[in-house]
């Protein structure tokens, strides 16, 4: 029985392996939505959430802004001294006690558990873990979906009824026409004065961005976009031309859009602006022209969270873009 205790050590050893590897490519896929680009002392804090993005823009995951202690977010303690991940917490507990006890008695000799009788020990321990893993992951779920209600009933409390832009693609999908009529910004979120000229011109950058980027036009990129910004896109287009394929992005169309915050640093501007659009949205292959991804045909939506940075003297350039998670 001792080299059945040897094999089920090692399937135990593989089964921790796989479920941490499992999370990490959750998290990966949770990260998949990042954002790019500098919002100045601001990078590494969210932006506000608006009406037209409820949910909470992703983190900026490229950026030369250094993270130093005034830009870091805040962590909440943890009074417990304990970390979350695999083996962290209640559910860490039982898995790491059940997988060490086991592997101690193999190496004194003794087994995991003796036999066969170490599957059904490992069977429990795993049943257990995905248990509490599932209830924690329920609870933290109707937890946030409490938080993201109070949050949104706060916001359109404190803030006022926010605003949209209907010269930003001349339509506003969110209600009646009484409802597309221009409204400025709370002023705690707006501290510099975004006028309508402003939007205007958020808009266009909105449309010349995805026609730059579609041609591959480096200069009309680094025309709109900072050099940051600017390295970055050039880095994906690089990657596309790589792998042999293209995006093609037509036909974009402003539905809705909400200024989320505007600043001043010093003498230079920040507006961090939630967009709503539509466009058509495909990835074909260069030698071919094949569709590799996305419909050719129909339009497809996306919200993003673009940061535009204006210096004395010039116009408005784009500095950030974020996507955004879906609202529950």
């Amino acid at each position: 029985m001792r080299q059945y205790g040897k094999f089920f050590g090692i399937l135990a050893i593989a089964l921790a392996v796989v479920v941490s590897v499992a999370d990490l490519a959750e998290a990966r896929r949770a990260g998949s939505f990042g954002g790019f680009g500098s919002r100045g002392t601001r990078t590494y804090s969210a932006p506000p959430v608006t009406r037209t993005a409820p949910a909470p823009a992703s983190p900026i995951e490229r950026s030369m802004t250094p993270q130093s202690q005034a830009t870091r977010p805040a962590t909440a303690p943890n009074p417990t001294g304990r970390t979350g991940g695999l083996f962290g917490g209640l559910a860490g507990g039982l898995m790491g006690g059940l997988l060490m006890g086991g592997l101690f008695g193999m190496l004194l000799g003794h087994g995991m558990g003796g036999g066969f009788g170490f599957l059904g020990l490992l069977l429990q321990g795993a049943l257990i873990f995905f248990a509490i893993r599932f209830a924690m992951r329920m609870f933290g779920n109707r937890e946030t979906a409490y938080s993201g209600a109070g949050s949104s009933a706060r916001s359109n409390v404190a803030s006022g009824p926010g605003f949209h832009i209907p010269r930003m693609g001349g339509v506003d999908f969110g209600g009646s026409p009484a409802s597309a009529a221009p409204r400025a910004p709370s002023a705690s979120a707006d501290e510099i004065g975004i006028s309508q000229a402003d939007l205007d011109r958020f808009d266009g950058l909105l449309k010349e961005m995805q026609t730059a980027y579609m041609a591959e036009d480096y200069s009309a990129l680094r025309r709109i976009t900072t050099p940051e910004a600017m390295s970055y896109l050039a880095e994906e287009l690089s990657e596309n031309a790589t792998k042999g394929v293209k995006n093609e992005v037509r036909d974009v169309r402003l539905l809705q859009g909400d200024v989320a915050e505007a600043w001043r640093e010093g003498n230079v501007d920040y507006a961090t602006v939630a967009m709503r659009y539509e466009s058509i949205d495909v990835l074909r292959d260069r030698a071919t022209g094949k569709v590799v991804s996305g419909d050719p045909d129909n339009l497809s939506e996306s919200t993003e969270i673009w940061t535009f940075v204006r210096r004395p003297g010039t116009d408005w350039q784009i500095s950030a873009i974020q996507a955004t998670g879906e609202a529950e």
